[in-house]
């Protein structure tokens, strides 16, 4: 794999396969077990920022993003050089050039006006002043999206290696990140399922196969290789067709040529012919004929070989069944007010009728989930009305993919808890969802992203409901499996109440309409997520009843 100047590589893959390992080589900060990772210039600077938050223990956000634009360990390594300089008199020619180097890399990396643009980029996220002395760990579940977005708008570094950069993202994040890497002058290495983000800024694609586990690259992006892949295996598919065609006629050929060859010899010790010795010759020689065929028939199949079959791979084969039918109506909010601490959304008017596929946009914060709770979950309302229709049978995948109560919690008996399986029922379902038996018996907090999401999955799958609500569901998912997950949505029979930015997914799942949650009237209290209140307004009242 070469990354050369300006470049814009996508990696993809099943979840499990090691992109996050690669970048990590890439970056420096894990070995390889074999071959070299090579730098030029030796000074390039290699940013890598992973798909968590990592934010170290009362970090507050100015050092956070300090940390995470590398200015932070320039300044250290500045420091470092500058009392060595002091302790041997100033003259050290050789500390001299280790400073000078250091020096150049702080200004590289924008250490010398980073305070300034701090202030401006904290600004165009929605991040307030008065954060960047909160520790990350404090801020709301959209404020560290941002800030992790702000790193990347803030790094300046040679090679940026990103993870996942679009999780947690809304639009207008999207719009920023995708802005920034089409105009900086840095090579760009991205980990990434989010399909358009792929075709809009990526020109090669490096897919890690899950077969070889070889690395495999595609000119073009996310649409690109879908369409050479399709014909790859197209080609593949005729190539082992052929094979198998062309063996079985060899192999006819071979077993006729055989039994010709010893019915001769079998008449031949029934019944001698004569004895003449011309006539004995020109049998000999027939025999040898038919030898030869036989010989060169089994030549032609040993050098046809094996013409592999094309990979099938692991498939989700996700069926969501529906339940019975609900009432026309499914839910209903009128002239509703949802307060969740400082936090207040309303009054609305919102009504989900059977069988609509309804969509809830919006920026970070504008109260989506805080929506989509209070229509269908547990979330009561401050005051208004609330109707939830007969029959209504919920499933949900929550966006913290809280399946488990605990964190400590084992998963088997999480998930049984959760749908009412037996364990080994449970077993088989969360195999299928390629969740193995030391998987099933791990903690909830000690599975990956991936694996509670699958687990999430499997636990909407393990019963029947007519009433889906996802929160994010893409997020943490391989590519493989978000397009199981539009397959199934495709198929299923009921209501179905979606949040989320995956833009292919919004286009894919054929939504009745879409209800944008930033145009409902909202107030924040101090340090909450989201933008400045919307005043009440009755004409947003309305865009929530018939759809934006």
């Amino acid at each position: 794999m070469t990354i050369g100047p300006s470049s814009r590589i996508g990696v993809v893959g099943p979840n499990g396969i090691g992109k996050s390992t690669l970048l990590r080589v890439l970056a420096g900060t894990e070995e390889p077990d074999s071959g070299t990772v090579e730098r030029s210039p030796r000074t390039m600077t290699v940013g890598y920022l992973p798909q968590e938050t990592d934010a170290q223990e009362a970090e507050t956000l100015l050092g956070y993003l300090a940390r995470r634009t590398g200015v932070a360990a320039a300044e250290a390594e500045l420091d470092r050089l500058t009392q060595l300089l002091e302790r041997r008199g100033g003259d050290d020619p050789e500390v001299l050039g280790r400073y000078s180097e250091a020096l150049e890399v702080f200004v590289a990396l924008g250490g010398g006006d980073l305070a300034a643009r701090v202030g401006e980029v904290c600004a165009q996220v929605a991040l307030p002043a008065d954060r960047l002395q909160v520790a990350v760990t404090e801020l709301s579940g959209g404020q560290q999206a941002r800030a992790a977005l702000a790193a990347i708008l803030l790094a300046r570094f040679d090679v940026l290696l990103l993870d996942e950069p679009t999780n947690d993202l809304d639009f207008d994040g999207l719009d920023m990140l995708e802005g920034f890497l089409g105009a900086t002058p840095a090579a760009v290495v991205a980990v990434s399922h989010d399909r358009a983000f792929l075709d809009h800024v990526v020109r090669r694609i490096v897919e890690l196969e899950e077969e070889s586990h070889r690395a495999v690259e595609y000119a073009g992006g996310w649409t690109e290789l879908v369409a050479a892949r399709r014909l790859r295996r197209h080609h593949q598919e005729e190539a082992h067709r052929s094979n198998q065609e062309e063996r079985a006629r060899l192999t006819e050929r071979l077993r006729t040529q055989v039994s010709w060859s010893e019915k001769g010899v079998r008449a031949e010790k029934r019944k001698p012919r004569d004895p003449d010795k011309a006539q004995r010759k020109t049998r000999a020689d027939r025999t040898e004929r038919q030898a030869s065929k036989v010989q060169a028939t089994e030549r032609k199949l040993a050098q046809l070989g094996e013409a592999e079959k094309p990979w099938e791979g692991w498939d989700l084969r996700l069926r969501l069944a529906a339940g019975r039918r609900s009432g026309d109506v499914v839910a209903r909010l009128h002239d509703a007010v949802v307060e969740r601490g400082s936090f207040r959304l309303g009054p609305v008017d919102v009504e989900v009728g059977w069988r609509e596929r309804v969509a809830f946009t919006g920026p970070n914060g504008c109260g989506k989930t805080t929506l989509i709770r209070a229509l269908v979950g547990g979330l009561e309302v401050a005051s208004g009305g609330k109707y939830l229709g007969p029959g209504v049978v919920v499933g949900d995948m929550d966006q913290a993919r809280s399946l488990a109560e605990d964190p400590e919690e084992v998963l088997l008996p999480a998930f049984c808890r959760r749908t009412g399986l037996l364990p080994e029922e449970a077993r088989t379902l969360l195999a299928k969802f390629s969740l193995a038996a030391d998987q099933v018996e791990r903690r909830w907090r000690l599975l990956s992203p991936g694996e509670r999401s699958r687990a999430m999955l499997a636990a909407l799958a393990a019963r029947p409901v007519n009433c889906l609500v996802l929160d994010e569901p893409t997020n943490h998912l391989d590519l493989a499996a978000i397009e199981q997950l539009e397959e199934a949505l495709a198929g299923f029979d009921g209501t179905l109440l979606l949040v989320s930015h995956d833009r292919r997914m919004l286009e894919n799942v054929g939504l009745s309409r879409t209800i944008d949650v930033g145009a409902l009237p909202r107030t924040h209290g101090r340090g909450d997520e989201g933008r400045p209140a919307s005043p009440a307004a009755p004409a947003a009242r309305a865009r929530a009843r018939n759809g934006a």
